[in-house]
């Protein structure tokens, strides 16, 4: 089952949305039963998997196991993160090995015994959950610590934690989205009377609701809650609902279809909304054009950015193109790099340590999820997602 954020491409950028933000992720339960009887057929299957995988011991430098999709639907996604791993690496002198990742129940009986008998230093990539569970148990018996690019359950890393599975997550945890928006709206809209509109399904009004409770916490309530019937040509009634109650700023679990519908409908009625939405923001181009100054929280593009523009116009001298997980991929490579350089134990320098990469300085909490919050505040101009403070910069 795929939980992750797809790439995509649209006229003006790539970028990024929950793949599968509203299907139910594995349980506690399932997990926990899953991994039981996948370490015992782990483990047994090591010494089969020994003689399936070339053993990269005469290479120089570091090996590590790039796990990811390379058939179906998810393969342009596996290659990547291929592509990132296999540039970091090359730097470096350090070898790939790569092992495919199905994303569905066949996954795990295999990918452990890859890694370990490829002699991998650690394992990267796992776009999806069912090997990444599976797999950890011997993972963590072999000391072989991993990074997940994709995966975003709350209740696989609270496992991981309680097991001691070193497992660390490259990608946001499954709070970071609604924190972030919360850290946006008692920063930008202290003063202001705000709304708080979902469109009804599960992802959007389970994030309006965190959202909502962290804010009561530190005494905002919102002028208005309500549920929007998604997916209509038209807003005009919600528009106009929205503009009876006086409110000036609008946080939307929605889609981007229905945000565009909303922001050009409060344009044509004159009404001032400011309005915020989440990651879903950066679903693929709508019918309806997005009108300028309507704000997401969602990661950024990251070959745009300081950190990443350099390793970019590198990759593409070499033709690979930076978008979706190239970077990410690229930056859990030289991580894990750094952090052998440092000498001593692996796994803790993982967690203690600070890395310079392609999506900027990274570091893991006690954790092993990302110390500061991927999400960045974006705003939409001339055509594209922008970061909101290099947006206000070039106004």
């Amino acid at each position: 089952m795929p939980n992750f954020p797809v790439s995509f491409r649209t006229k003006a950028r790539l970028g990024t949305f929950p793949f599968d933000a509203r299907s139910p992720i594995l349980t506690k339960e399932a997990i926990a039963i899953h991994g039981l009887k996948m370490k015992s057929a782990v483990l047994a299957s090591l010494f089969a998997a020994i003689g399936a995988v070339p053993s990269p011991a005469l290479a120089a430098g570091l090996t590590f196991a790039v796990v990811a999709p390379t058939e179906g639907p998810l393969a342009i996604l596996g290659q990547q993160v291929r592509d990132g791993a296999r540039f970091a690496a090359a730097a470096n002198g350090d070898t790939v090995v790569e092992i495919a990742e199905a994303c569905d129940e066949t996954d795990g009986e295999g990918i452990a015994g890859q890694i370990i008998a490829a002699d991998a230093r650690s394992a990267i990539g796992f776009l999806c959950t069912e090997g990444l569970a599976a797999a950890l148990p011997a993972l963590a018996e072999a000391k072989i610590p991993s990074v997940t690019l994709s995966v975003r359950s709350g209740i696989l890393m609270e496992d991981a934690l309680k097991k001691e599975w070193p497992l660390f997550r490259l990608a946001p945890g499954p709070k970071a989205e609604a924190d972030k928006a919360v850290e946006v709206i008692t920063r930008d809209w202290k003063s202001e009377p705000f709304a708080l509109i979902d469109d009804g399904t599960i992802h959007a009004r389970e994030l309006v609701e965190a959202v909502r409770l962290q804010l009561e916490e530190v005494g905002m309530k919102a002028a208005f809650v309500d549920t929007f019937r998604p997916a209509q040509e038209q807003q005009l009634t919600l528009v106009r609902r929205l503009a009876k109650t006086g409110v000036t700023r609008v946080f939307v679990g929605g889609d981007r279809t229905d945000i565009a519908v909303i922001a050009r409908d409060a344009k044509a009625e004159k009404v001032s909304l400011a309005l915020l939405g989440g990651e879903a923001l950066l679903g693929a181009d709508p019918t309806v054009p997005m009108t300028d100054g309507v704000q997401a929280i969602a990661l950024p593009d990251y070959q745009t950015l300081p950190d990443g523009s350099a390793v970019a116009a590198a990759m593409q001298a070499k033709g690979i193109v930076a978008e979706g997980y190239v970077l990410p991929a690229h930056a859990a490579v030289t991580a894990v790099a750094a952090a052998a350089a440092a000498g001593g134990d692996l796994i803790e320098k993982l967690s203690t340590g600070t890395f310079a990469t392609a999506v900027g300085p990274v570091a893991f909490g006690s954790d092993h999820e990302l110390q500061d919050n991927p999400y960045r505040l974006l705003v939409w101009r001339g055509g594209t997602f922008m970061p909101a403070d290099t947006a206000q910069e070039g106004e």
